[in-house]
């Protein structure tokens, strides 16, 4: 889910202890540069850390953050100097509404959100990062313009005509960046398809078939089919394209907000949460920002033989695909 990525620093701020000054001498009502480091550093340190863990257990495993761009600048600016331990730490970086879908679904990116989002890509890029973008557009004609502009500068995208992404879009007739053959490593991945919600597939089965029937070189997908988690001679049919060759499987995972359909998620939160979950996000009931430099948030996230990621994993995806990762803004605010 998007997240709108800002463009301008705030100007109006809160008197937190310690991270902000609260004096109201001239030239101190903006924040602390630091501060809003801070929170990036933050998020850095926890796509790292899963990184770290992920590879530790399956060498090659792929970390793909979602959105949150600024991260790949040591200060958060297009200027910024490459976040190394960052860009080392992840393998892609999935980025929506690059050329449609920021304002509106099927309506053009403002070219300077679009500027502006892709200096950071293009440093990603630089530093051997795989780009993954998802425009939201269903006419035909911007569909195959969102294809033909991100060809352009590099980067391997999907025309998205549901923001649900809950189907299979019929339109290209033929998968824009068609590839016959096998996909082993991200870097071979021609093209994909996100499809993380299954609510349109009557079961299990009949997702893995229509999944089968195709050949995108890479699938973006839920781990779960409503509550049931997908086995791993499930996961081993998804990896088979329809023309024989092999794909690759990344999982979806939020890591900056907390779901409560999850199986993690206790009914008593509702009423008496922990302190490390946040407000809920007015746009998405259900879905709640959390702290997420937090021990006990990132024990659920990974680290353990219980982690919603050591479960991915024993699935046999190829990777995760790591959402809400600007919620640094969240808290920067």
């Amino acid at each position: 889910m998007m997240k709108k990525i800002q463009l301008l620093f705030i100007t109006a701020i809160l008197c937190f202890p310690m991270l902000y000054s609260c004096s109201n001498t001239e030239g101190e009502d903006e924040p602390r540069p630091e501060v809003s480091l801070e929170y990036k550093q933050k998020m850095r340190g926890f796509v790292q850390g899963i990184s770290s863990w992920s590879k530790s257990i399956k060498p090659g495993f792929y970390v793909i953050p979602q959105n949150g761009v600024e991260l790949v600048s040591a200060n958060g600016e297009p200027n910024g100097n490459a976040q190394m331990d960052y860009l080392d730490a992840i393998d892609g970086i999935g980025q929506e509404d690059l050329f449609y879908g920021y304002e509106n679904d099927n309506e053009a990116t403002p070219s300077e959100t679009t500027d502006y989002i892709s200096s950071f890509l293009n440093q990603a890029k630089g530093n051997g990062v795989k780009i993954l973008v998802t425009d939201y557009c269903s006419d035909e004609n911007k569909m195959t313009d969102s294809y033909s502009q991100n060809g352009n500068l590099g980067y391997t995208s999907f025309a998205a005509d549901h923001r649900e992404l809950d189907n299979i879009p019929d339109f290209p007739a033929q998968i824009s960046g068609l590839n016959s053959d096998s996909v082993s490593i991200l870097d071979e991945v021609s093209n994909f398809l996100y499809l993380i919600n299954p609510s349109g597939f009557a079961t299990k089965q009949e997702f893995v078939d229509a999944v089968k029937a195709t050949d995108y070189d890479l699938l973006i997908m839920d781990c779960f089919f409503n509550d049931e988690i997908f086995t791993s001679g499930e996961i081993e049919q998804l990896h088979q394209k329809e023309n024989g060759g092999r794909r690759l499987l990344i999982s979806y995972m939020s890591i900056g907000e907390a779901e409560d359909y999850r199986y993690y998620w206790r009914a008593e939160w509702s009423s008496n949460p922990p302190a490390w979950l946040a407000g809920e996000n007015p746009d998405w009931a259900g879905n709640f920002k959390v702290k997420y430099w937090e021990p006990e948030w990132q024990q659920i996230i990974f680290g353990n033989n219980d982690s919603y990621l050591k479960k991915i994993i024993d699935s046999g995806f190829d990777g995760v695909y790591l959402d809400i990762i600007d919620a640094f803004e969240y808290f920067e605010e």
